[in-house]
């Protein structure tokens, strides 16, 4: 059977391809997409996702708007990384589906209160405020939800600054809240992401397929190489949000070692470092785990396939 997932995202490059690869891959059924604040500001995340769903001729699901700014801290963007739009590169069409009327924050939780429990997977690419939010506003789908698999921190590794992540420090407290509220939790940080990247063979790959949602990716993946390679000093972009969905697709995969996770809230040099504690084997009661190896030819596969399925769409 399908994973149903909710797909939490702030589309960003990386980000538009995780939906597609939800939305192409016959072993996901997506159930929902939700934005947050965090590529750039919510306006235009949201606008992006939508743009992006009409690339890939995505109309079956709901999208709906969230957070507009961190829990306590003012917004930060990358545009260093993704440009103004947040999705630079590619001409974007106008979107074709409107908007859910609900908050993001009540879409997570109507969905997952309407199903089964233990067959929602939350699947956050951004920062956690939505996800944090949810736990607050309805603290019953901690026992419901499947498992949360987030694409964000590192265990070794930061960007934004030595220690941390992006997606974690923009809104460490809400991270502190999702990654402590005792659900099965993975985190697929920057150890693992940084191993997905885009190299040229496969820029050749998805040009070869030769669709319009094939020509938006190599697009994307271009605009994407620049920014890195201008703001990180990378040969290739790391793509990290698809991992996160390839994990709930196959998690073999990923290589992954169950820890306790924290997240740094007071550090002068280490706010929203992601912490995890390796001293020891932790015991099979600990709910969360982080990602540290990828395969990243079978999950170039993924993404590939996926875009194949989804074929040509006509705008």
């Amino acid at each position: 059977m399908p994973e149903k997932i909710i797909l939490d995202c702030d589309p960003g490059h990386d980000d538009a391809v995780a939906l597609m690869l939800a939305h192409g891959s016959p072993d996901i059924e997506l159930l929902a997409v939700t934005t947050v604040m965090g590529n750039q500001t919510i306006e235009k995340v949201t606008r992006n996702a939508l743009a992006v769903a009409r690339v890939i001729g995505l109309d079956s699901v709901p999208f709906a708007r969230g957070s507009e700014r961190p829990l306590v801290r003012e917004v930060e963007t990358a545009p260093d990384i993704h440009g103004e739009s947040g999705l630079d590169g590619p001409v974007l069409p106008e979107p074709a589906i409107e908007l859910d009327g609900r908050h993001a924050v009540d879409l997570i939780i109507d969905t997952v209160m309407a199903h089964e429990p233990g067959t929602v997977t939350l699947v956050p690419t951004g920062a956690l405020t939505n996800i944090a939010l949810a736990v607050r506003r309805e603290p019953r789908i901690v026992e419901r939800v499947k498992q949360v698999v987030l694409m964000g921190g590192g265990v070794h590794i930061g960007n934004w600054s030595a220690t941390s992540e992006f997606n974690i420090v923009i809104d460490p407290e809400a991270a502190h809240i999702v990654f402590t509220a005792g659900w099965p939790l993975t985190m697929v940080g920057l150890d693992v992401t940084h191993q997905a990247l885009a190299t040229d063979e496969v820029a050749a790959r998805i040009a070869a397929i030769g669709t319009g949602p094939a020509r938006f990716t190599g697009e994307l993946l271009e605009f994407f190489a620049h920014s890195y390679q201008d703001a990180q000093g990378f040969d290739h972009p790391p793509v990290h949000d698809p991992c996160a969905v390839a994990y709930v697709i196959d998690p073999s995969i990923v290589r992954t070692v169950r820890a306790p996770l924290d997240v740094e809230l007071t550090g002068t040099l280490t706010l929203g470092m992601t912490v995890a504690d390796l001293r020891a084997p932790a015991p099979e009661s600990c709910p969360t785990q982080v990602a540290m190896d990828l395969d990243a030819d079978r999950f170039w596969d993924l993404v590939i396939d996926a875009l194949e399925r989804i074929g040509a769409v006509e705008l």
